[in-house]
């Protein structure tokens, strides 16, 4: 695991042919395939999307007695955690509102999410990137490590297939709603743990009681289940105010406010990636904890 962090930290994400992307290609052609409006269709696309890849890494791995394990688990983990992207996105925003530049500031948080920036106002473009980087802190950060330290190189790889098979069949519109609702499902099962523990994770890296007190308040108003927990959490350890309206094609959605505190600026959003490198911190020491304990 630190091998495979210290690795990011170095080189980041590959900037030509990431597999992730590779394997966002397939299941696009396996959508042409299969598509239906019907769930059955979506499952059938999700099976063939994912468990041959996580049944031939798992065979590799634990199948093969000649396998370098070690270089497997690291690549692979590697591959699928992304801290150092959320800086790569996060930080041009950051820099482009210390600067007032509004223009560049939206542009660069129009890399990091989907509603419509233009609406956005200074606060607003803070909040945004800032909420990314909290969710993406689960996504591409600690349910990536929870799913490593559970199963191994194969556990990993089916949490963040999963979790981008969501990002593009588990949208609740006319097409999608019953093709990709094993997608939006099977990735809320997976992330159900894992997103508890980011959440207790940013509690524990920044303040505690606020922390705690807007995930038991905040977080069951959330419309998703999974990413309520992380965001309120995240706000309350930040003591920054987040959620609220937001602009998506071309319509205001009404969401909760999350957290308490200031309004969020420029300051936040790097506050927010020091956050989540405090919980890398701590998810570290316990497993280096851990590794020494099992072998004493």
């Amino acid at each position: 695991m630190l091998a495979a962090l210290l690795l990011d930290a170095w080189w980041g994400e590959p900037r030509r042919a990431h597999p992730l992307v590779g394997f966002g290609h397939l299941a696009q052609w396996i959508e042409r395939q299969l598509y239906a409006d019907r769930r059955p269709r979506g499952i059938l696309a999700w099976c063939l999307a994912v468990l041959p890849l996580v049944g031939l890494l798992a065979l590799i791995r634990y199948g093969v007695p000649t396998a370098p394990g070690f270089v497997i688990d690291t690549v692979v983990l590697y591959l699928a955690v992304g801290r150092r992207s959320l800086a790569e996105h996060a930080l041009p925003v950051a820099d482009a509102l210390s600067a007032a530049d509004i223009g560049a500031a939206r542009q660069a948080v129009g890399r990091m999410v989907s509603r419509d920036t233009e609406a956005l106002d200074a606060s607003r473009v803070a909040a945004a990137a800032t909420e990314s980087v909290l969710e993406n802190g689960h996504d591409a950060v600690f349910g990536a490590l929870f799913w490593f330290l559970l199963l191994g190189a194969p556990g990993v790889l089916l949490f963040r297939l999963a979790n981008t098979l969501d990002a593009m069949w588990g949208y609740r519109t006319p097409r999608y709603l019953r093709f990709g609702w094993a997608a939006a499902r099977i990735d809320d099962v997976l992330a159900f743990i894992p997103a508890r523990l980011t959440a207790l994770t940013y509690a524990l890296a920044g303040e505690f009681t606020t922390a705690r007190r807007c995930w038991a308040t905040q977080a069951p108003l959330w419309d998703s289940p999974n990413a309520g927990p992380v965001m309120a959490a995240g706000a309350g350890a930040l003591n920054v105010q987040l959620g609220g309206p937001a602009p998506y094609h071309g319509q205001w959605e009404d969401r909760p406010v999350l957290g308490t505190g200031d309004a969020p600026e420029a300051t936040s959003i790097r506050r927010a990636l020091r956050l989540v490198d405090r919980g890398v911190a701590i998810w570290i020491g316990l497993a280096l904890v851990a590794g020494v304990a099992a072998h004493a």
